[in-house]
């Protein structure tokens, strides 16, 4: 009988991989422009929680802008642990300085890769309010920039180029969204930008 329970737990030890195989474990983070997530992990900005030890784990439901992470929780993909980034710090968040209507080059570090429908670019509307929770409303629902990977695996250093959107000035928030080909999730970087 022992001899039973030693061979069924050696089975299902050896199953476990098998089971584990179609679990996304992609994770990725932008570093151009810098995120709020990455800027938490280089320590640009403090009081930033579990997310400075982990910027590549914002993942969320898929479907933005239709669904995905509730309104006011699209930095954090809708995850309380990392709610710091959902947090507008009065407009304080370091900026990157962008040219509207000018060329740039998106950069992505991938932790783990993993198959990929999409990466989508949005960007807030003029006249939004950056000390007031991102929702829908402040965003041009949009992508300006739809990079498509067809279920393809990207490497683990991702870039891509495309234009800015023409006429924007000022304080303006980027949004990111890597959407994963063959789970129900995306992962949201939130880069906040000064064009």
């Amino acid at each position: 009988m022992r001899t039973k329970k030693v061979l069924v737990a050696m089975a299902g030890a050896l199953a476990l991989p098998l089971v584990w195989t179609g679990v996304a474990w992609g994770h990725g983070y932008t570093t151009a422009p810098p995120s709020r997530a990455y800027n938490c992990s280089i320590g640009a900005v403090g009081d930033c929680g579990d997310i400075q030890y982990e910027p590549q784990s914002t993942e969320g439901p898929k479907g933005f802008p239709e669904a995905g992470p509730a309104d006011g929780q699209i930095c954090s993909a809708g995850i309380s642990r990392f709610a710091q980034l959902d947090d507008m710090r009065g407009g304080t968040w370091p900026t990157s300085q962008l040219t509207s209507g000018g060329t740039y080059t998106f950069k992505w570090t991938l932790t783990a890769a993993h198959a990929t429908t999409s990466f989508r670019y949005f960007v807030t509307k003029d006249g939004w309010d950056p000390t007031a929770p991102l929702t829908r409303a402040q965003l041009d629902l949009t992508p300006f920039l739809t990079v498509p990977y067809n279920g393809q695996q990207p490497p683990t250093s991702v870039a891509h180029t495309g234009t800015l959107p023409s006429g924007k000035s000022g304080r303006h928030m980027i949004v990111g969204v890597w959407d994963i080909a063959d789970t129900g999730n995306a992962f949201y970087q939130c880069a906040d930008v000064t064009f």
